[in-house]
């Protein structure tokens, strides 16, 4: 047992909170002056955040208003070219100069235009490139006052590949023809061409890394109306957004940065962090925000309301911070821009205020008021680290040490009460799952011996020729597999949705829709195997690098009602799932054998997730110790998350 002054510091001192509270009287000598400094602080600080989120919203406004100009200008052009320019209806070498003529003035006129293109059905393509890019220059080696580059790619009268640059100075005016070896490029290949091909409205893609100019930039890509599989597509510089996030700062320290839909940078005021985002894009890895950038991880992981300023806390600084959709026609369209301002920055004037109120408030009551404020700091530090640590032992966690020095005889003995709290908890969550205790709570499932009828997904699992394993290996090798065995299983079913029941010498029960609801359960189920499948292909191969065997796992799911809860004595309960519905998903493992399969789903399962999971019927068969026959499936393979998203999104528009 630990004694009550276990935790205390050699050398220093303690007093209780009954003394503490007692120099709250000091604050009375402050009440007039300090009410009064405190009133125009106020009004100083008010007057300063109203300042900055204006600024901040003419900020995003011009932001906004930038991006349509880009988008507007952009569509516009191919728009244009796709509806009326019908000198594009036939692949070059056909109506050349009619071609360059109507894209040589496009490009005139947009600046921020790096190149316009066609593709055609055939794999043919033409493309008109401004040469004031220093990048473009060296890749198409272009000669001295060549203003304009005509690539093409066709094919001969005997059909092989032909591809060639033309270079025209300012006037439009031919300088140059090159042949260049074919580069086996197919336009029909490209996202903006399969983004906007039989479409009759612009669509775009990016933003990614220009290949030749290394600049960041996006497409818009439209169908010709007079032939659908023809598309027109315009490279969109979005230099100008970098330039314009990195030179209008409200204050030095302020900064501004786009996010796509899942939290990713891909513009950013600071020309490091900018630097970085482009690097990795080249290494074709997105960058981590975490690794970069504290900011950046704080909102995607906390993103504030959308439109409104909110005050958001970054390492030591506190910071104004307006999160806006971006929703703009085209260009970064579901993208967020964010701008965030250092709350002392934007405070210098109204803290200079409150230094001077304070200097006329008068050394009479200096002494005092440092000697409250040092003492409440104390105590409100304590209490809310206390807090703290109490809301991480409520979430189970157990990974930051509570260490909470104070002064105060009655938070040291708390401190070191929750320390006792903390090991007795943590040593009782070794043998009890933390994810079914946690999903038990919040769903109000747990308490006490009630049980319940509803409709659940169970899924057992289990090691082929365990046995024979057991037999050659010492029992601490075969604990040792078991438990990275047990680790793929506790990590997949987590990223589910699902939750393990229990782990039964070499079998997994794992369990869906219960304690905590979820309506794709027995999709989740499926997918939550093949994942599980895909993980255990790479621990065998590690397996057989060291010698040792492979764990061939067999699954049984099936899905039904089944009675679900807290089950057991008084003093010790299990959650767990009982009825027909468990039994069949174990025998549904055990049939892999007869049918030399992996995984094994019943009609019910196959009935729920059918559209989204790809199953193999194998006909009816006798589960043992049942008396109806089962329709038996395998399951195969699941639609990718991404495209089960994308197809629900276009039935929902349909």
């Amino acid at each position: 047992m630990h004694g009550p002054d276990e935790n205390k510091r050699p050398g220093t001192w303690t007093s209780s909170l009954r003394s503490l509270l007692s120099l709250v009287m000091v604050a009375m000598l402050i009440v007039v002056s300090a009410t009064l400094v405190g009133l125009d602080y106020r009004r100083a600080r008010s007057a300063a955040i109203e300042n900055a989120e204006a600024n901040i919203g003419g900020f995003v406004s011009r932001l906004v208003d930038r991006l349509g100009v880009l988008s507007g200008d952009t569509s516009a052009l191919v728009s244009l070219v796709a509806s009326v320019a019908n000198s594009f209806l036939v692949p070059p070498p056909e109506r050349m100069n009619d071609k360059v003529a109507v894209l040589r003035e496009g490009i005139l006129r947009s600046p921020h235009i790096d190149g316009v293109y066609v593709g055609y059905p055939s794999g043919a393509f033409f493309q008109v490139v401004d040469l004031e890019s220093v990048a473009w220059r060296m890749a198409l080696d272009a000669p001295r006052g060549a203003s304009l580059a005509v690539r093409s790619m066709e094919r001969d009268g005997s059909g092989k590949p032909v591809s060639r640059v033309i270079f025209l100075n300012a006037g439009g005016k031919r300088m140059l023809e090159r042949r260049v070896p074919p580069s086996g490029f197919d336009p029909r290949t490209r996202p903006w061409y399969r983004v906007a091909v039989d479409r009759t409205l612009p669509a775009s893609t990016g933003p990614y890394e220009m290949a030749a100019t290394g600049n960041l930039g996006m497409t818009i890509a439209q169908a010709h109306h007079g032939n659908a599989k023809i598309v027109i597509g315009a490279d969109v510089m979005l230099d100008t957004i970098t330039d314009f996030l990195s030179k209008e700062r409200l204050t030095e320290g302020s900064v501004s940065f786009i996010l796509d839909a899942v939290g990713r940078p891909i513009i950013h005021s600071d020309r490091a962090m900018m630097n970085r985002i482009m690097a990795a894009k080249d290494k074709g890895d997105p960058i981590s925000p975490a690794q970069n950038d504290p900011m950046i991880e704080r909102i995607r992981l906390h993103p504030p309301p959308p439109g409104r300023t909110s005050f958001v806390d970054v390492g030591d600084r506190t910071y104004l911070v307006i999160v806006t959709p971006l929703e703009s026609e085209l260009l970064l369209s579901g993208h967020r821009a964010v701008v965030a301002a250092p709350l002392d920055e934007l405070m210098a004037a109204a803290n200079s205020t409150l230094v001077q109120g304070l200097a006329v408030s008068g050394a009479v009551v200096v002494l005092a008021v440092l000697s409250a404020l040092v003492l409440a700091h104390l105590i409100t530090k304590s209490l809310n680290q206390l807090t703290a640590s109490a809301n991480r032992l409520q979430d189970l966690d157990f990974t930051t040490p509570i260490d909470v020095p104070s002064r105060v005889t009655e938070i040291s003995m708390l401190n070191s009460a929750m320390n006792r709290a903390r090991d007795a908890i943590f040593t009782f969550a070794l043998y009890v799952p933390k994810e079914l205790v946690r999903k038990g709570i919040e769903s109000g499932h747990f308490t006490g011996r009630v049980a319940r009828r509803q409709e659940v997904t169970a899924l057992f699992t289990d090691i082929y020729e365990f046995t024979t394993i057991s037999e050659r290996h010492s029992p601490e090798e075969v604990v040792a597999m078991l438990s990275e065995y047990f680790d793929i299983f506790s990590e997949v079913v987590a990223a589910h949705d699902g939750t393990i029941i229990q782990f039964l010498g070499d079998s997994v029960f794992a369990m869906w829709n219960a304690p905590v609801a979820d309506e794709r359960h027995a999709e989740h189920a499926c997918r939550c195997a093949l994942a599980v499948e895909e993980r255990l292909r790479a621990f065998n191969e590690r397996q057989k690098t060291r010698g040792l065997p492979e764990f061939r796992t067999r699954f049984g799911i099936h899905t039904g009602t089944a009675v679900v809860g807290s089950v057991g004595a008084r003093e010790r309960l299990q959650y767990t799932a009982m009825g027909d519905t468990v039994n069949v998903a174990s025998r549904l493992e055990g049939m892999n054998r007869d049918y030399g399969t992996t995984i094994l789903a019943s009609g019910a399962v196959v009935a729920q997730c059918r559209d989204v999971v790809t199953f193999r019927p194998l006909g009816s068969a006798q589960a043992k110790g049942r008396a109806t026959a089962l329709e038996i499936y395998e399951v195969l393979a699941a639609e990718p998350v991404a495209e089960q998203e994308a197809g629900a999104q276009t039935g929902t528009a349909a």
